[in-house]
């Protein structure tokens, strides 16, 4: 017999975990299933973002997802030093999928590959089929002619080291190193006296960043810095869509199921971070309660229509970066 819910979100990762437990939150009696093709919900990822991205009652609602907080941070560029007095907060993949697993257990489906979605069915690769009120497709960027992009490619290492590194607080952009052939910088969070994450960040025009030349700089600039390496924990790498242009109601046209995340387009233009624009459209749809998958599709695409008229001048800045011999207004 197939099984029907009120909401199935197809990618457990970061924009429809958020929705999910938020709609956990607000509506408890809705049956709702996550489905992951990987061994658990989130992947590897770190997510960071800064205090004054989310409201009040964004920070309550997602308290228990944090895993590292400080007061400050520090910004580094070649003839300018800054400290900026707000607060820095970090979520891991390992505490996403720790929570998502404790509150939503058997409806949270990993390892399982999806052959067919509708707006309102899945069939999965083993033969079982689900059916419910609505869909939504998160698993992540998928290139759309109607966006143009460059790409924010990183590598990151958490470190264990042997001596205490003496960071009390985030480096989120040393611009100090070389900068090679693009814009780089190195992204460091001390995660605890002896540890640390560091990337190795590139502004490039495609998601290709050899790996190995990376490692190499996270290499050089910890011995740099005094730091020495002692045990690699764990190793993530990404490369995150910068937007320069697009034609966003092409790009609506193109998404036919509901979606969410970065696959909505919803994420940073600038620096490609997804968690607060994930936050607010979980409140939005929790705030909304569609009642069907039009209703659904509307609210999403409403909310990430007025998402992007909003970055519009964060565009701009993209192309005088990428695009420093050409820039235009075109495809704003």
């Amino acid at each position: 017999m197939q099984q029907h819910y009120d909401l199935i979100l197809v990618g457990a990762g970061l924009a429809n975990g958020l929705i999910a437990l938020r709609l956990q939150q607000q509506h408890p009696d809705l049956a709702l299933l996550l489905i992951e093709s990987d061994a658990q919900a989130g992947g590897n990822h770190t997510w960071s973002f800064h205090e004054e991205d989310l409201s009040p009652e964004q920070h309550r609602w997602i308290a228990p997802l944090i895993v590292h907080r400080w007061s400050h941070y520090h910004v580094r560029f070649p003839q300018r030093r800054r400290q900026l007095n707000s607060g820095y907060f970090c979520v891991t993949s390992q505490r996403f999928a720790d929570l998502l697993t404790d509150r939503f257990g058997a409806r949270l489906i990993t390892q399982a590959q999806v052959s067919h979605m509708t707006p309102e069915t899945v069939r999965l690769a083993d033969g079982r089929t689900f059916s419910a009120t609505a869909v939504i497709d998160g698993r992540g960027y998928l290139p759309d002619g109607a966006l143009l992009t460059g790409f924010q490619a990183f590598v990151g290492q958490e470190w264990q080291l042997q001596q205490p590194h003496g960071l009390t607080a985030p480096i989120i952009m040393d611009a100090t190193v070389d900068q090679q052939n693009g814009y780089r910088f190195v992204y460091t969070l001390p995660l605890s006296a002896t540890t640390l994450l560091i990337e190795d960040t590139h502004y490039i025009d495609n998601a290709l960043l050899e790996a190995q030349q990376a490692r190499q700089h996270i290499s050089a600039y910890a011995a740099q810095h005094g730091w020495q390496l002692e045990q690699l924990i764990r190793e993530e790498q990404g490369a995150l869509p910068i937007t320069l242009a697009g034609e966003h109601q092409r790009f609506w046209q193109h998404r036919q199921l509901a979606c969410s995340g970065l696959r909505a387009g919803l994420f940073h233009p600038t620096t490609g971070y997804s968690l607060p624009l994930a936050v607010a459209l979980a409140d939005h749809i929790a705030d909304s309660a569609p009642a069907s998958f039009s209703q659904l599709h509307e609210v999403i695409k409403r909310f990430a229509t007025d998402a992007w008229r909003r970055q519009g001048f964060f565009r701009m800045l993209n192309r005088m970066l990428f695009w420093p011999d050409r820039l235009t207004n075109a495809g704003k």
